[in-house]
């Protein structure tokens, strides 16, 4: 029987979280979200966006594939303008730091749990194999 449960771990996972959540990366992702949220100009462009997602729909709706692709055209530029807004920029840049963080959590943990099987295994960690399967090579290769 191993030494921790299911529960002790996701008890870990969820201090390991909270540890996150207060971490300057994360602190700036919530400043460009809430900048975002008070922009006017963001609003506003939201607001057109979402009012000629509705065009679009009733165009697709009743064939009328004309104004469809006018319509779409204009989504496609306002979109265009959001993105290059620096608040926007600012925004995806903390995102994309945020979840570097994360993904570096999720590696560090799938390769130590990797490297501790090899090693209590008596495995070979240069290999990345585990002790059956260095003892079960077809070249002989016994320690």
């Amino acid at each position: 029987m191993g030494k921790y449960t299911k529960d002790d771990i996701i008890t870990k996972a969820r201090e390991l979280a909270k540890m996150i959540a207060d971490t300057e990366e994360v602190e700036y992702f919530k400043k460009a979200e809430a900048k975002i949220n008070e922009n006017q100009k963001v609003r506003e462009k939201i607001a057109s966006l979402k009012s000629l997602q509705k065009q679009a729909v009733n165009f697709q709706n009743y064939g009328k594939t004309n104004a469809l692709k006018q319509v779409e055209a204009k989504l496609e530029a306002i979109e265009k303008e959001i993105d290059e807004l620096p608040i926007v920029q600012d925004f995806k840049e903390s995102q994309y730091e945020v979840n570097e963080l994360l993904q570096i959590v999720s590696n560090t943990i799938a390769n130590k749990v990797t490297d501790e099987i090899i090693k209590s295994t008596d495995g070979d960690l240069l290999q990345g194999k585990t002790g059956s399967q260095v003892k079960n090579e077809p070249n002989g290769m016994i320690h």
